[in-house]
């Protein structure tokens, strides 16, 4: 079975913006039946990250304990080679940023796809992405709507008028 590592963007953007519970509830629904097959997973890092703003979607988080995994030994091994490799993924200075190399590590670990809203860095700048570091290390990753192509996913709209 085919698994992927959702980063932090693809459920702040999507609950804030375009899926948010009033409009889609059928998204996060298939987001947590995803999660309880073992689909897709999340580092403890993304939760923590989702949890520093109160509001509806932390709650939701808070309600799926099975949807994070543990930092194991092998997590950290990765972690380690990763940060090495490319320290500048982590913006410590400002904070940001701070589970993706989590997210990578745990994908390299489980054997899954990495899931993010983030493009590649600019070629002319010195910032790193998410898909920059994938690229480099040959993990797979892909944008959340490509994550809903591969899973099959078709919305069906209804009007309650």
């Amino acid at each position: 079975m085919k698994k992927y590592c959702l980063d932090t963007n693809v459920f702040i953007e999507p609950w804030n913006k375009y899926y948010s519970m009033d409009l889609a509830p059928n998204y996060w629904d298939m987001i947590d039946g995803l999660a309880k097959k073992g689909v897709i997973f999340c580092t403890e890092f993304v939760k923590k990250e989702i949890l520093k703003t109160d509001d509806h979607l932390s709650d939701w988080v808070k309600k799926r304990p099975y949807l994070f995994k543990p930092i194991n030994e092998e997590v950290q091994k990765h972690l380690r080679v990763i940060l090495r490799k490319h320290e500048r993924l982590v913006d410590s200075s400002k904070s940001r940023s701070m589970a993706d190399p989590w997210v990578i590590a745990h994908a390299i670990a489980e054997q899954a796809t990495v899931v993010t809203k983030e493009d590649p860095a600019p070629s002319l700048t010195k910032k790193i992405k998410m898909p920059d570091v994938c690229k480099a290390l040959n993990v797979e990753c892909i944008n959340d709507f490509e994550f809903l192509a591969k899973m099959g996913v078709q919305f069906k709209a209804t009007f309650k008028g």
